[in-house]
């Protein structure tokens, strides 16, 4: 069987969860732990840089998926981070895994979160990108952070996350366009986009988990790689170092000159660092 690597090759199925049918994508070396991909608000399966993608898939198997209510996935879209743990957890366990590796990313990151206090059995090492903890400082201030960013890049006729991702240095600015770029190569059978209903509902579940009360996540044994830019708007960096400091076996990487899409600003060290971890 041929192993597809690239991402914008890579065909969109379709998972039935309880009676409803959820999209997501596989690609990658059929061996070893598989690395489920938990999206960011607002993203659907077209939205993962296919830098990021392709290099873990050159040595994993990667799945990305659009959760209840996301993209092509069918259902409502939940307003809280457990009801979208819950359904990662559903969906891992119908496509027959038993343990997996998760690369949570902002909003995904606090899914991976849950998912890994609820079900830890079912989780054998984690990456916490752009992301940080219930209660984390400034998280609840994503919404604000989002709406002005995306009315500056309406006005400036630029994709908001040239803005939300990225800093704005002459390398910023530069990685972002490459960025945005890449997202775009993928030319047949692209994703829906994200819908407003379910994208309000995401705002909701986001700042529900940067009020509530912090969990303990001394409860989370597993080996923990988290990563950030140095200077993260969305989710700020902060919250990263009090991740590290609170998992009792985690790793921090800071990215300098990044911001909350670090590990796509540094695509390629990131993927080295991400299946060092993954692979150790």
């Amino acid at each position: 069987m041929t192993v597809i690597t690239a991402y914008k090759d890579t065909p969109t199925r379709t998972a039935d969860i309880g009676g409803t049918t959820l999209a997501y994508r596989e690609l990658g070396q059929d061996t070893g732990t598989p690395v489920i991909f938990l999206n960011h608000l607002a993203a659907v399966l077209d939205n993962w840089d296919p830098r990021v993608v392709d290099g873990i898939a050159a040595r994993r198997r990667v799945i990305t998926f659009d959760n209840r209510g996301v993209g092509a996935s069918q259902g409502t879209t939940p307003r809280s981070v457990d009801a979208m743990a819950r359904d990662a957890v559903a969906f891992v366990r119908a496509l027959g895994h038993d343990q997996v590796d998760l690369l949570g990313f902002s909003l995904g990151g606090f899914v991976a979160q849950v998912i890994a206090e609820r079900e830890p059995r079912l989780v054998r090492r984690m990456i916490l990108a752009g992301t940080g903890p219930a209660g984390g400082e400034g998280i609840d201030r994503v919404t604000a952070v989002t709406v002005l960013d995306t009315l500056k890049a309406v006005l400036t006729f630029k994709d908001p996350k040239e803005y939300l991702f990225f800093t704005r240095t002459a390398n910023g600015k530069a990685t972002a366009r490459q960025f945005v770029n890449r997202l775009k190569e993928r030319a047949d059978d692209r994703d829906k986009p994200i819908s407003v209903t379910a994208f309000r509902n995401q705002l909701k579940a986001i700042h529900a988990w940067g009020v509530q009360r912090p969990s303990d996540l001394t409860v989370v044994r597993q080996p923990v790689l988290v990563a950030n830019g140095d200077h993260d708007r969305m989710v700020p960096s902060s919250n990263s170092a009090d991740l590290a400091r609170r998992l009792p076996d985690a790793r921090l990487t800071l990215y300098p000159d990044a911001g909350h899409g670090g590990i796509f600003q540094h695509h390629d060290e990131f993927v080295a660092e991400a299946l060092r971890f993954l692979e150790a």
